[in-house]
């Protein structure tokens, strides 16, 4: 049966034929019912494997967490109010909260970068209400870690786990002194691994691959631990996604095996050495795959640019070569590859799984030593803001501000766009004054500056690879 309404706008026929007297018998045939794989045990077997309380697992935890507070001494111009009269200004006090982990016996603590940045002072707040002085061991910015001591003994201490190891759905639980209402656990489970395109440290070109949990982390259980069902440190508690600036369930953690790692070199060292591979990639999505005639669900990383004399250079990777895996591990975006190569060693060995031309192969590379320079604005261009100095001698007219370039590489992909003694003044229409900050806009991709030199200014497209 047939039947038809109809309307000014459309017209949709529904057709009843299952259910017609006049139906064949083939019509008549009852349809083929899905496979279902169904269990109706209970999630637990029984009264005996109830887990009716956590406390076994969180109180040797609690011991090992500690409360951070800072003090800063912040120095402002004094200033003269010509209405009121009054003095503004002058030296004042900033106290900071965050948390920190003992991670050895002997007083090492691990915590966030943010929680001690700045620090004239750190006092550090024990489980057995001690507090102790801290003296700041060494910082990394780029994974937002940073290692303090304080000088004690036969200290309570978190094991280490694998956080290579955690699996999304493993239970947690984050420790921490959240809004200093005092030490606080929350539980939850591992949300997702592997977050790296958040741009939380983009402000210092960091490097991010995160832990997100929903266990409950707010202002102050910075620096913390979040444990897994064993008691195990997995992770250093580092931020939170929210509109309302509390939790609504989306916090991060940095993996306990990248913090160990950057703990070792900054005790050893005083200084985080990063492995260098020397590439410009882009990630693989199904239309260069296409492009270069590979599966479309191939994952991986499209070597844009080999980078002269580079250890990329040496191996022999070429520009095209898609890149799968490194060390046997898959490697799904840039951001990724660009992770796992800093957190390798200078010196050390990947082997990369490349295909090119259609064919797989497997090529070794030696790494570099990652060199940072701090003045570097693009590749091979250094930059520092315009001073009265340079402005008197290069005859800058006052109006002008931004960052002058100070210095271009002979082999700097951009030495034919950018001049030495030239004006940066605007980035894709954002006036620029600092060149940590000025970097995070250079991101990869399309973008239009407006330089001034030698008394012209003009637009300059340039694209950033």
């Amino acid at each position: 049966m047939n039947i038809r309404f109809l309307s000014s706008l459309f017209a949709v026929t529904v057709t009843f034929a299952a259910f017609s007297p006049f139906a064949s018998a083939d019509e008549k045939k009852a349809p083929v019912q899905p496979v279902l794989k169904v269990d109706h045990s209970p999630v637990t077997t029984g009264a005996e494997n109830r887990v009716a309380s956590y406390a076994d697992v969180v109180e040797p935890a609690q011991k090992a967490v500690v409360s951070v507070y800072s003090k800063r001494i912040v120095r402002e111009r004094v200033r003269l109010d010509l209405f009121t009269g009054r003095l503004s200004g002058g030296d004042h006090e900033e106290d900071g909260l965050g948390s920190g982990v003992i991670v050895s016996p002997d007083g090492y603590i691990l915590t966030n970068n943010h929680v001690v940045e700045g620090a004239d002072e750190l006092k550090v707040a024990l489980s057995d209400d001690r507090e102790l002085i801290a003296k700041v061991i060494g910082t990394d910015p780029k994974t937002d870690i940073a290692v303090i001591k304080i000088e004690a003994k036969d200290l309570p201490s978190l094991t280490l786990a694998d956080s290579d190891a955690l699996r999304v759905g493993d239970l947690v639980f984050a420790l921490g002194n959240p809004l200093g209402v005092g030490q606080t656990v929350t539980m939850g489970i591992v949300s997702a691994k592997g977050r790296n395109q958040l741009g939380l440290l983009d402000q210092v070109g960091g490097y991010e691959s995160f832990i997100q949990t929903d266990a409950a982390i707010n202002m102050g259980n910075s620096g913390g631990a979040l444990i897994d069902a064993k008691g195990r440190l997995v992770g250093i508690n580092s931020a939170i996604l929210s509109p309302s600036k509390g939790n609504i369930g989306i916090g991060f953690a940095i993996p306990v095996n990248l913090a160990a790692s950057i703990m070792h070199s900054l005790v050893e060292t005083g200084v985080v050495a990063r492995g260098f591979l020397g590439v410009s990639t882009d990630t693989i999505t199904p239309d260069v795959a296409d492009e270069l005639g590979l599966p479309k669900d191939t994952k991986g990383v499209l070597l844009s640019d080999i980078a002269p004399g580079s250890p990329a250079d040496k191996a022999g990777l070429k520009r095209n070569d898609a890149v799968t895996l490194i060390d046997g591990k898959p490697v799904a975006s840039r951001e990724e590859l660009r992770f796992v190569i800093a957190q390798s060693l200078p010196g050390s060995t990947v082997n990369l799984s490349v295909i090119r031309d259609g064919k797989a192969r497997t090529i070794a590379v030696s790494l570099g030593k990652l060199v940072e320079n701090p003045n570097e604005l693009l590749t091979g261009i250094e930059a520092a803001p315009l001073g009265e100095e340079a402005r008197g001698r290069l005859q800058i007219d006052a109006r002008i501000t931004g960052l002058l370039i100070t210095k271009v590489a002979e082999d700097s992909p951009y030495r034919d766009r950018l001049l030495a003694d030239a004006v940066v003044v605007e980035i894709d229409r954002q006036p620029v004054a600092d060149v940590k900050r000025t970097k995070t806009i250079l991101q990869p991709g399309r973008h239009l500056l407006l330089v001034y030199y030698r008394g012209q200014i003009r637009y300059m497209p340039i694209v950033v690879k």
